[in-house]
């Protein structure tokens, strides 16, 4: 049933047995200069030495890797440039075999340029007293860059009337007052007019008083002078709480200075709304979400001799339903699969590629169109194979695609005859399959920030969402249809960026756009990934880090970060959204569905949102009974999951049993 895509070439050993004879414990590596410190926009060339304990030089070839290519680059020859003042930790390398691998990591000081200016900026036009501001101060260097984290001090000559705390400005009372901000000997000062606060009264807008954990509430609050018209006094928003379980329980809700509340847990809950001396309160009764559900499981394909990665499942030309899931360090098989009964999963036939790892699997949209990606090819061609599916019990290969993709495709997206092949982790690849005999690229996209990389991307109505690490989530108009949020007259030969949003973490992995079918707003998920205790094998199945980032975007130009979801004892890989259900693989703590309906604020975790969760385990499995689910995809009625040490599997949520009483 294995198709070959051509006889595998055995592994030969480059270079005499005596590349590696010298003991790697007893070598170490010098680096020049040292210490290593290169200012903001030069470049420096550093130089690696590999040394034995008696001082004789080694002529190995040593590679230098920068932990942080976004604000220090630094060439694998160790050509350093620098893009941003800090510390920063980069990587020696003798490369090779793991127990003959020699590793040094160094630091690198980028000297912070000296200040050139202080000053305040966004200072509110009317500043009134019993309120409070935030004072925002801008540090400027001699490279015209903000300091991050400066030291600063602000104070008040005249506390009585203005004083400062933290970093925001107490009005006490009406007068004046002169605010001086100081880094480094350099000053800004901020004549400051407190006037008389003109709040009379204030109206909370809100009509819903009774409302689920997880549901938002829009204060809608105002303050108006003694005439009765709305006045443009500040207003601060708070909440106090009366739980229905009081016995420990964590945060109960949140506030935001936008006005807006969502309760995590079910209570009685006080908001207010107040400006100066002058408030106003809202009583509101939370129940609890209860949106639970119970998860059957309804079939599962075993592999449980190597790693599955990704899956995809569809209707077949024929009518029938099919899977294909790809293998991770492995032999290079992709699986097929009919799974027209979701309790009865069966193989039906398998591909297999010059590949260690095929990481990603993709279906046209008519079903007869396959791609699969290559990575760890003995030849070192990797690149994507181009497959004929409209018989899944008969797969043929249609051709090799490696043009200018040999350094291995990680993921790709298959949209309109065109596949969107991630290259080398730098940029994807536009590839026309028209005639999938004969495909030819016939467009890029790359960004052009430094040390950018990219992981994913994922095709909406024309839009395409990348996943670029410390650069973020990155739309590209490669042929969008009008709409609400605009166009840029992109193609698959022209793609034109439209947008982006980057999060400090940097571990931005995977993106689904969606539109909420209950608000109609349009969200950006951002999704992460990392291993912060290591990477998992067989004989340690550590725990993922990172969650999802719910970002809205009102306009390409406008996206606001409001929420997550966020499960304390894991980390995200895939996910997919479906009718405002978010089914997301959570590593090694399963399938997670949540409820992602209604507006969306803060950590959906707290909030009663999960619907339910599955971990797929299985005795015999590659690492027994860990589960370390990688994707999931809903498909008429059921959920299908691949799971990285024991295969594929069918679920379906079903209500829970009502409780009877005696």
């Amino acid at each position: 049933m294995a198709k070959a895509l051509k006889i595998l070439a055995s592994i030969l050993l480059i270079g005499s047995t005596s590349l590696f004879a010298q003991d790697a414990s007893s070598l170490k590596i010098v680096i020049e200069p040292d210490p290593v410190e290169v200012k903001v926009g030069d470049e420096l060339q550093l130089k690696a030495t590999l040394m034995t304990e008696d001082g004789e030089a080694l002529p190995d070839t040593l590679l230098f890797y920068s932990r942080n290519g976004r604000d220090l680059e630094v060439s694998r020859s160790g050509l350093v440039k620098a893009n941003k003042p800090g510390t920063y930790s980069a990587i020696v390398l003798r490369s090779g075999p793991r127990d003959q691998r020699v590793i040094k990591q160094f630091e690198i000081n980028v000297p912070y340029p000296p200040i050139a200016k202080v000053e305040f900026v966004d200072v509110p036009e009317n500043i009134y007293s019993k309120t409070t501001i935030d004072l925002n101060v801008h540090v400027i260097d001699a490279m015209d860059l903000i300091r991050e984290n400066p030291d600063l001090n602000i104070s008040s000559d005249n506390q009585s009337v203005a004083m400062v705390s933290h970093g925001k400005l107490v009005a006490q009372k009406p007068g004046k007052a002169k605010i001086t901000a100081e880094s480094e000997g350099k000053k800004a000062t901020l004549n400051v007019t407190v006037k008389q606060n003109p709040t009379a009264s204030i109206t909370i807008g809100n009509t819903e008083t009774e409302v689920r954990t997880g549901d938002v509430i829009t204060f809608d609050a105002k303050a108006l002078g003694n005439n009765g018209k709305e006045v443009d006094a500040p207003i601060t928003y708070s909440y106090t709480a009366q739980p229905d379980d009081n016995l420990g329980q964590g945060a109960e809700g949140q506030v935001s200075q936008n006005g807006k509340f969502v309760a995590n847990k079910p209570g009685i809950f006080t908001l207010t709304a107040r400006s100066g001396d002058v408030f106003e309160e809202q009583i509101v009764r939370v129940k609890d979400r209860n949106v639970q559900q119970e998860i059957e499981v309804v079939g599962h394909g075993e592999v449980l001799d190597v790693h599955t990665s990704d899956l995809w499942v569809w209707e077949g030309v024929d009518g029938r339903d099919y899977a294909i899931t790809g293998t991770w360090g492995a032999n290079g098989d992709a699986y097929f699969w009919d799974v027209t009964d979701p309790a009865n999963i069966t193989p039906i036939d398998t591909v297999r590629v010059d590949a260690r790892t095929v990481n990603d699997v993709k279906i046209s949209e008519d079903g007869t169109i396959g791609v699969i990606t290559r990575e760890g090819a003995s030849n070192r061609k990797n690149g994507m194979v181009v497959l004929d599916v409209s018989n899944p019990r008969d797969v043929k290969i249609l051709s090799e695609y490696n043009e200018g993709l040999t350094g291995g495709v990680h993921n790709a997206f298959i949209y309109e005859d065109h596949v969107y092949a991630v290259n080398n982790g730098r940029r994807y690849d536009i590839i026309n399959i028209e005639d999938p005999e004969n495909p030819q690229t016939v467009g890029r996209f790359e960004l052009d920030t430094p040390g950018h990389s990219i992981h994913d991307v994922w095709i909406e109505d024309g839009i395409a969402y990348s996943s670029n690490w410390s650069d973020g989530v990155v739309a590209v108009d490669i042929g969008a249809q009008e709409g609400e949020m605009g166009t840029a007259g992109g193609s698959p030969e022209n793609p034109v960026q439209l947008g982006s949003y980057s999060y400090p973490s940097g571990w931005n992995h995977a993106a689904f756009p969606f539109k909420s079918k209950s608000t109609g707003d349009f969200y950006v998920i951002a999704g992460d990934e990392a291993f912060p205790n290591g990477l998992p094998s067989r004989s340690n199945p550590v725990a993922a880090a990172g969650w999802i980032h719910f970002i809205q975007f009102d306009g390409w130009d406008q996206p606001t970060e409001v929420a997550r979801y966020q499960v304390p004892e894991a980390g995200t890989h895939n996910f997919w959204v479906v009718d405002d259900l978010l089914f997301v693989a959570y590593y090694n703590a399963g399938l997670r569905i949540v409820d992602i309906s209604g507006e969306l604020m803060g950590n959906l975790y707290d909030q009663g949102r999960e619907i339910a969760k599955f971990e797929p385990t299985h005795p015999d499995a590659l690492v027994p009974n860990a589960p370390f689910t990688w994707g999931p995809q809903p498909y008429k009625g059921h959920i299908f999951i691949s799971d990285w040490n024991s295969g594929l599997w069918s679920i379906k949520l079903v209500d829970k049993p009502q409780q009877g009483t005696n």
